[in-house]
């Protein structure tokens, strides 16, 4: 069967023995921000708190919070509830479209969970089959859409410069925010005593960032891991890969410990990049592509486990995307031909940046620009193949849905004044700071920033 009938199939089955709106991640899939105490259960809601006097007596309150059983009862209830727009609004433009909640879904689906949920409703306190963990904000880049809550290096730009108070979206803001240090942390302290619990059932732990390659309590579980082995156990880790080589040596050599002993089950690394050269190296502060290449080099070549590269598609990917897809079909050419690799190597998804604002394609005009997304897709549709060389029709359909959305998807003239504004704004600011040039960078794209300019003079 394939990915697209069985994803089909499940959601059938979750139709009928729940809802149309029922989505399997809401109980087993959970993302937990240790240094802020926040949670959610895929990326597209916004994280919510997590609240201190929950863990005393139950650490799983990580991840069952009050807000998120509150959203499982609406989604049994056949409710869309507010912090899942992204996937209604793939949904809403018609039956053919594939949300992430039909792929999460189908991809947790199991008879035992489906009885489970079942018999338990929303109200019980799940063992989540996959768990995202950050266990810190140091990082040692500071990526424009990003936030200081996740990387060390933007919180301390907002501390020298103040936060961006010149726009409405992405003020980045830090007098309300409390981040907590990995070693007095109390949400860490609940997360070790959460894991000889959790990690009982648990399939896949990934951890996340900050930058995971530089936080001591990657290392302590790979500590744990080595002491209490967990041969069911996924392990996936996101990195930039821009560190320096050193380090990912000694990452790369805890990772193949752990394979070589069958400590654990399988390991996946998974990073992100959103165009390719000198492009990509001004949306994510501190990329350097050339280290970026050396490092995953470094890693494909002394593994043999995959890399996921998380393209979070935005205004700036639009114009070059093409060479970041022609990098695809090199590494998978390069990588795919070890011989003791019989499965895809270098994977890739493209989901739309919907915030901030000033990064939202959709204040692009659409008559300049949609001809760049319909070459893009076009360029993927050109080299679908069967092999492992070329693109799959569940990544050109991944990217049509982008196209699409960017075609029909039509923001009040306000909105659209607004987010145009932000964009001369922020990223005039941001180039002050960071000494960089988004117009130098990006001269394809100098008659949009004329444009903002324009919309900015009459506020």
């Amino acid at each position: 069967m394939s990915t697209e009938d069985n994803i089909k199939k499940v959601v059938k089955i979750t139709d009928t023995e729940f809802s149309k709106t029922f989505c399997f991640a809401k109980w087993y899939h959970t993302t937990i921000y240790l240094q802020t105490g926040e949670t959610h259960s895929c990326y597209h809601p916004a994280p919510h708190k997590i609240h201190l006097e929950a863990l005393d007596n139950n650490p799983s309150a990580l991840h069952n919070t009050h807000e998120k059983k509150t959203e499982r009862k609406e989604m049994l209830a056949g409710k869309q509830c507010a912090g899942c727009q992204y996937c209604w609004n793939i949904e809403n433009m018609g039956p053919d479209y594939i949300s992430d909640r039909h792929i999460r879904s189908s991809s947790i689906y199991t008879q035992e969970r489906l009885d489970e949920v079942k018999e338990g409703g929303w109200h019980f306190d799940v063992q989540p089959e996959y768990i995202e963990i950050s266990f810190g904000n140091e990082c040692n880049f500071r990526c424009g859409y990003c936030h200081p809550k996740a990387s060390s290096r933007y919180y301390a730009e907002i501390e020298e410069h103040g936060p961006y108070d010149m726009v409405q979206n992405h003020r980045c803001d830090i007098d309300w925010l409390t981040i907590y240090k990995e070693e007095t942390n109390p949400y860490v302290d609940a997360w070790w005593r959460w894991w000889p619990e959790v990690s009982k059932k648990l399939n896949i732990l990934r951890i996340t960032g900050g930058e995971p390659t530089i936080q001591m309590s990657t290392y302590r579980l790979f500590d744990e891991l080595e002491k209490d082995p967990k041969p069911n156990l996924e392990l996936n880790v996101n990195s930039n890969l821009g560190g320096k080589q050193r380090q990912l040596k000694k990452f790369t050599n805890g990772v193949n410990s752990l394979l070589s002993q069958g400590k654990i089950k399988d390991f996946k690394l998974f990073t992100s990049i959103d165009n390719w050269g000198e492009r990509a190296e001004y949306i994510r502060d501190g990329l350097n592509v050339k280290v970026f290449e050396e490092n995953l080099d470094y890693f494909l070549t002394n593994t043999t486990a995959p890399v996921t590269f998380m393209i979070t598609f935005n205004i700036f990917s639009v114009t070059n995307f093409q060479a970041l897809l022609e990098k695809m079909l090199e590494w998978r050419k390069k990588y795919n031909d070890v011989e003791t690799t019989r499965w895809q190597r270098i994977h890739f998804d493209t989901p739309y940046l919907k915030e901030p604002l000033q990064y939202d394609i959709n204040i692009l005009p659409k008559e300049s620009y949609v001809s760049y997304f319909e070459s893009h897709l076009d360029f993927i549709k050109q080299n679908i193949t069967d092999d492992k060389h070329g693109f799959s029709n569940l990544e050109y359909e991944k990217f049509r849905r982008v196209v699409d959305y960017f075609k029909s998807t039509i923001y009040t003239e306000e909105r659209v004044k607004q987010g145009r504004q932000d964009f001369i704004k922020f990223f005039g600011e941001q180039d002050r700071r960071r000494k960089i040039n988004a117009e130098q960078t990006f001269p394809e794209m100098k008659e949009f920033f004329d444009l903002c300019f324009r919309e900015s003079m009459y506020e």
